[in-house]
Order: C-alpha cells, then sequence, then structure tokens
C-alpha cells in the first residue's frame, strides 16, 4: 500500500546498486548519489511505517463515541451533564427549553419546542487527559438515519436505557445499528430515580432481548426517591455526587446492608466475564481470584470484542452516575487505532485495504452528514487516516474533483471553533465544499473510497403543495432536504403533476414541512398521508410475446420467450427482483439483452393493480427471434415490457404492505384499552409486559390502519400512553383489502380521463 508512493525512488537506487555490484567497496563507498537515494529510500519508508510518537499518543487520549437510546431514555441529558463536568458549558439546561433556553445539543427551536432531538450534534470535550468527540442521536424511529450515519463514522457508543421501561423497540433498532458498523458498547441505566427503577430487570432484558451478554459494575445504593449513588463492584467503593450540581465525588465505605448485594455482583460479573474471556476463564477454571487491574483489562477487552457490555447507572437528571460513565468510556471504549476499518482501492477492483490511522498516512476522509448554514453547505468529516490542514487541496473521489479546504471547525452542537488541522481519528467539518452523505475525500495519491452507510426505504409519503405559486423557496427547500437526508425523497407524480414527499413516518415529514414554513416562508398544503404499498407475484407464469410493428422504413422487431417467478422471501432478500438470461445459440443477439433487461424494470417500476412499485419477482430469458433488419434495442425493450405485463397479470399478483412494530406503554389499568386499540386496527400481539404499574404492548400492525392512532391512545389513557413504532416488513394485505384498493386506483383512473 505505501510502496507506489516511493517507486521510483526504489527503481532508481537498485539499479544503481544493480551497476555498481562489481565496483570495489572502496568504490561504492565514495559514490555519493547512491548513499543519497538509498538514505531517502531507508528515512522516507521508516516516516511512513512509524507514526510520530506525539500522534501516538494524541490517538492513545483520544475517544470517539456516540449516545444513542430510544425516545424519552434521557440520551440528550446524559450528554448535557457530559458537557457540564467536563467543563464545556458553565450551566446546565434541560430539555423542551424549560427554562426558555433549552439543552446545548437540542439547538433547532423544533427541537426544543417538541422535547425530541431531530438531527445528531456532534460536540468535542475533555475528561482528565482524554479528548471525547461525542455525537449525540435521535431516538425516535423516524430520524434513524441519523443514528445510522453517526455509528458508521463512530468506534464507541453509549447506550442508554430507562431504569422501568428498559429494552424497547428503538433500542432494538439501534442495537442491530451498531452490530452492523461492529460498535462496541457500554450500557448506562438513566432515570434510576423514577418509580419503578428495577436495574436487574433491565440487565436481563439486554441478555434476553438484545442477545448481548451483560453485567454490572455497580450496585445501587437506593432506588426511585431514595436513590443516592453506587457501589463500584470493582474497587468496593461507594459513590456520592454532592454539590449543587453533583460535581463534587464523595468516596465512601459500602454500606453495611449493601455488602453482601455488591459480593454476589461481583461473583456474577467474574462469572459472565469467564464466559467472554479467555484469561479470566482460566482463572475461574482454576478457582483462582482475579484482581482489579486483571477485570479492569478483562472488561475492556470484551467489550472491544463485542462479546460483553458493561452496565452502569444513574440518573443524569438528579446529577448522579455521569462522571463513573465517562470513567468507563476512557477506561474501555477503543482507540481509533484498536478499530478495524477497511478502504476500497478502485484502482485495484475495489479490494479491500486495511485502514492506517495515523496522521503520516495519505489522507483518506468519509462525509457523514451535511447541513445547510449560514455560511454555505456544513459537511461534516471523519478522518481515517492522514492529515487535513486549512488550505491545502482535497480530492472527491467519486467526481474526482479537486477542492480547495478554505475554513477548517471542529464543531460543538451549532457553534464552531476554527482550527488550523485535524489529524486521524479526528471529526471535524467543512465549509462550502459540494458532495453528498457518504462521499470519500483523499489528498489525490490514492484511489481509496470507505464503504457507505445503509440507508432504510420510506414508508409513508404525503402530496405536498405550496399555497403560493411561482415561489422559488419551495423547490430550494425539497432540494437541501434530500441533500442533508438521504431517507427523505422528493418526486413529482406523472398523473397528478403533484409534488409527492417520502419519508420514515408522519412526524418525519410532518417535521419538514414546518421547517420549510419556518426556515423558508413557505406554507404548504398536504394530502392524505400514502402508504408505499409493493405488489409482488404469487405463482409462476411463462411468457411469448412478438412485439412487431411496420412503418414505412425499418420496423421493429422482437420476440421474447421465458417465464417470471416470484423470489420466495429469504431467497436474496437483498434483491427486490432479479433478471437472468438463459438464451442459447444467439436467438437473440448478445447486444439486446440488456434491452430486455431495461424492458424488464420498465415494468417493474409501476404495478398494474394500484401503480405501486413491483417487487419480489424474477424474470427468467429463455429463448426469442430477432430479425435482421428490423430489430433493435427499442424493439427488444417494447418487446420484454409487454411480455411481462401480460405474464404479471396471470401471476395471481398480490398487494403488499407495510407492516410496523408497534410498542405501546401505559399505566396498567388502561391495559384493556390499548390491547382492544390494537385489534381494532387488525395488529397481531407479540409480547405483553407488566412492570408493577405499567404496562407494555408489542404488536405487528399494519401501517395503513396506524394514521390517527396517537390521538385514540391519548383519549383512551387519559394522555398517559406512548407508542413507537418502526418498519418491519412488507406483508400481502387481506383480499378483502386487496379489492378495495383496486377500486380505488381504478375510480382515480377514471376522473382522471
Amino acid at each position: 500500500m505505501l510502496m507506489p508512493r516511493f517507486g521510483a525512488t526504489i527503481c532508481t537506487s537498485m539499479r544503481q546498486c544493480a551497476a555498481m555490484r562489481n565496483m570495489p567497496s572502496m568504490a561504492r563507498a565514495a559514490t555519493p548519489l547512491t548513499s543519497a537515494l538509498l538514505s531517502k529510500r531507508w528515512n522516507s519508508t521508516e516516516e511512513l511505517a512509524s507514526p510520530d510518537a506525539a500522534d501516538v499518543m494524541r490517538l492513545d487520549r483520544l475517544r470517539n463515541i456516540g449516545i444513542s437510546a430510544h425516545i424519552d431514555s434521557g440520551k440528550t441529558t446524559v450528554t448535557e451533564r457530559i458537557l457540564y463536568y467536563t467543563g464545556r458549558i458553565k450551566e446546565i439546561h434541560e430539555v423542551r427549553g424549560r427554562d426558555n433556553v433549552g439543552a446545548t445539543m437540542d439547538w433547532m427551536e423544533l427541537e426544543r419546542e417538541k422535547g425530541i432531538t431531530i438531527q445528531s450534534a456532534a460536540t468535542y470535550a475533555q475528561w482528565g487527559e482524554t479528548n471525547l468527540n461525542i455525537i449525540d442521536t435521535p431516538g425516535h424511529v423516524d430520524f434513524t438515519i441519523e443514528v445510522e450515519r453517526a455509528l458508521r463514522v463512530l468506534d464507541g457508543a453509549v447506550l442508554v436505557l430507562c431504569s422501568v421501561s428498559g429494552v424497547q423497540s428503538q433500542t432494538i433498532t439501534v442495537d442491530r445499528q451498531m452490530r452492523r458498523y461492529d460498535v462496541p458498547r457500554i450500557s448506562f441505566i438513566n432515570k434510576m430515580d423514577r418509580a419503578g427503577a428495577n436495574p436487574k430487570r433491565i440487565i436481563e432484558q439486554i441478555r434476553t432481548k438484545l442477545k448481548m451478554p451483560a453485567a454490572a459494575l455497580q450496585v445501587p445504593i437506593g432506588a426511585e426517591d431514595s436513590f443516592e449513588g453506587v457501589v463500584d463492584i470493582l474497587s468496593n467503593q461507594a459513590i456520592y455526587n454532592r454539590g449543587a450540581r453533583g460535581e463534587d465525588i464523595v468516596y465512601g465505605k459500602v454500606p453495611e446492608h449493601l455488602v453482601e448485594a455488591v459480593s454476589e455482583a461481583r461473583e456474577e460479573l467474574v462469572a459472565m466475564l469467564a464466559e467472554v474471556d479467555d484469561e479470566i476463564g482460566e482463572m475461574f477454571i482454576e478457582d483462582t481470584e482475579p484482581t482489579v487491574d486483571e477485570l479492569h483489562a478483562a472488561v475492556r477487552r470484551a467489550t472491544i470484542a463485542r462479546k460483553f457490555t458493561p452496565v452502569l447507572m444513574g440518573s443524569a437528571i438528579k446529577d448522579k452516575g455521569i462522571q463513573a460513565l465517562l470513567d468507563a468510556v476512557v477506561r474501555y471504549m477503543p482507540k481509533s487505532t484498536e478499530v478495524q476499518n477497511t478502504m476500497l482501492d478502485i484502482k485495484n477492483y475495489e479490494k479491500e485495504v486495511a485502514v492506517v490511522p495515523y496522521s503520516n498516512q495519505p489522507f483518506v476522509g468519509l462525509a457523514f452528514k451535511l447541513e445547510e448554514g449560514k455560511y454555505g453547505q456544513l459537511t461534516y468529516i471523519r478522518v481515517y487516516q492522514g492529515r487535513l490542514e486549512k488550505g491545502q487541496f482535497a480530492y472527491h473521489v467519486k467526481s474526482g474533483k479537486k477542492v480547495k479546504i478554505a475554513r477548517l471547525a471542529r464543531m460543538h452542537s451549532n457553534s464552531m471553533e476554527d482550527i488550523d488541522s485535524v489529524g486521524a481519528g479526528e471529526i471535524c467539518a467543512l465549509f462550502g465544499i459540494d458532495c453528498a452523505s457518504g462521499d470519500t475525500f483523499t489528498d489525490g495519491s490514492t484511489q481509496y473510497s470507505m464503504s457507505t452507510m445503509f440507508v432504510p426505504d420510506p414508508v409513508i409519503s404525503l402530496s405536498l403543495t405550496p399555497k403560493e405559486k411561482n415561489t422559488t423557496n419551495f423547490s430550494k427547500a425539497l432540494n437541501r432536504f434530500q441533500k442533508e437526508d438521504p431517507t427523505f425523497r422528493v418526486h413529482i407524480d406523472e398523473e397528478s403533476n403533484q409534488t409527492i414527499i417520502s419519508g420514515m413516518g408522519e412526524l418525519h415529514l410532518d417535521i419538514y414541512v414546518e421547517r420549510m414554513r419556518r426556515e423558508y416562508n413557505v406554507d404548504c398544503v398536504t394530502g392524505k398521508p400514502q402508504v408505499a404499498f409493493r405488489e409482488t407475484a404469487s405463482v409462476k407464469a411463462t411468457f411469448s410475446y412478438t412485439h412487431k410493428k411496420q412503418t414505412g422504413g425499418a420496423g421493429q422487431f422482437g420476440r421474447v420467450e421465458g417465464y417470471i417467478e416470484p423470489i420466495e422471501s429469504g431467497e436474496h432478500a437483498d434483491k427486490p427482483h432479479e433478471f437472468v438470461n438463459r438464451v442459447m445459440g444467439g436467438t437473440i443477439p448478445a447486444q439486446y439483452i440488456s434491452a430486455c433487461q431495461k424492458g424488464f424494470m420498465d415494468g417493474m417500476r409501476e404495478g398494474f393493480m394500484v401503480g405501486h412499485p413491483i417487487v419480489g419477482v424474477r424474470m427468467v430469458l429463455e429463448d426469442g427471434a430477432a430479425h435482421s433488419v428490423d430489430s433493435s434495442e427499442l424493439a427488444f425493450r417494447l418487446a420484454t415490457f409487454y411480455a411481462f405485463s401480460e405474464a404479471f397479470k396471470a401471476t395471481k399478483p398480490r398487494i403488499l404492505e407495510p407492516i410496523m412494530t408497534v410498542e405501546v406503554s401505559a399505566p396498567i389499568e388502561f391495559q384493556g384499552n390499548v390491547l382492544g386499540t390494537i385489534n381494532k386496527r387488525k395488529g397481531i400481539i407479540v409480547d405483553t409486559e407488566s412492570q408493577e404499574d405499567y404496562c407494555s404492548v408489542v404488536a405487528e400492525v399494519p401501517l395503513n390502519n396506524m394514521f390517527g392512532y396517537s390521538t385514540e391512545l391519548r383519549s383512551g389513557t387519559q394522555g398517559k400512553g406512548e407508542f413507537s413504532m418502526e418498519y418491519k416488513r412488507h406483508a400481502p394485505v387481506y383480499p378483502e383489502v386487496q379489492e378495495e384498493l383496486i377500486k380505488e386506483h381504478q375510480k382515480k383512473l377514471a376522473e382522471k380521463k
């Protein structure tokens, strides 16, 4: 990987050496050119291979972490305390802007009004000698892309769980995202002061629902209203937060009534570590008691290997347990040099190449988030290797364009600090760079590209019409939002000529409509939400179609034969469609096969029952015929399109609808009402759980039946019920629903005529 940059020097010195092999040693020693070349080669290679000692020390003292959780678990409140205790902010402000200020990381006016995080926000802080890059992410499933792109570039994460609600639907989603990007995590059980707090049950949920070995590193001193602090199991010390905002840490003896509980928790920790760490496993078998340092080292090894999650606890709102969490982040989260990242060598058929995470390597960075700022587009970059300096040129790998880095900044929520350079492992922001989320930048000496992030498909659509016509701000806003958010899509309906916006949920689209009004002064009228239905085949059907058209000169001729069949669920799950060419003997000339595939894709674009895209279909082309004069790409494209259209109608097609995993939480006395509302909406109950005075119901419900559910739930639970939902899969609708949807579609078509 390093050799090409010094290829000319190496080759020259080798030729010089070969020419001198028969010379006397004195003559060889007296040749200054060779000595200089060999010295240059050695020093350059040494310089690249061995990172600078100061750079190694900087990387040892750097942690890139994210704060993730289900909505209302207290992520932003935890982050606010982290910023306060690390000295980044002078005062603590709460979520929802109760003091007319609002939490630092929720800087958008909408976030402070609604009390939820909408956009991920980056900041940096210092704890002791360790520098922390922190990204606070949203907990609502509608903004899941913010979590995706944050976890794509982070080295570790803090998974925040509520001490009462525990593992919820979005917790499971975040867990899946962490596994997708191999991100180790520390679990923090928040809200220990809340009525019904039960950390043991939450740890068991982590083990069973998330399938992640977990054990507590702390035992709570009291709970609910009497929560005072925690006992550190490893150091065997009680830890209390004192002072006006918990800034003073007081260590004491373990309370007598907790001595036995601490001993049991330590035994449980050692037993759990013995299952995931070889060294502790050997000690466990030999009945040897591990030392405190050995336990710390084992927790770190198992955490970084993603075999284990240490569990800490506290109450961010009561200013308890955050400093111990910071200590755990420094002690157990990986350094950038301990994370294995790979990039693709575009020049070498996208062969995987290991990232060398030091600043003396060729620069490679990934743009993972875009924002429209007052100085133009703000691009967040994670530097994976090399150094990025103000004034230098960088190369956009996708377009090949050369761009100048005019300004570099380190972000602190929506404020920034100008900097001159950043090294490997750092997160920074650039101004005025035209790129998309997921693009790679290099210094031009390499053609490496980082793998991009996973982007889920939208599940809901709305028609959008500006109240005032001929406003340029309408298109400006839509273009900006699409660029910032890959899950926000816009298209024009060809039949109605309406603008259709698509996203991850009602709240997702509502936020963008509101942002258009506030940021661009564009009031819009929205239509009824449209569900992203799909069409699919259920049985195999053959086709034999001849497209023949004579026009005066050369006509059009193309014949195609074969069959279409459904792709079974689980088979090619990542492919919504598949085209297979089995034509033998050249009955269809090779140059027309790609046209046949295009015709198939044209047919898949819009279904014949309700006009939604077709998925889960395989087309197998087996035979055909061509004419030496009249055949063309257009003829075969049309032949395949019409063949597919006819065959698809014979496959007993079905309409698929998005099924959502819905989790409802409400006081136990309203459990019957909650179950009734789900049954009324044709939901299937998957799980129910009672937690003292609260109940949790998990169900799978068609998205088309979920509109207006929040109003019904509030009225049925006296405003105390809350729910979240997440896309699960597409499934066939009931036959009577299919008939109704087809009739509605035909009625719309008739009205347009």
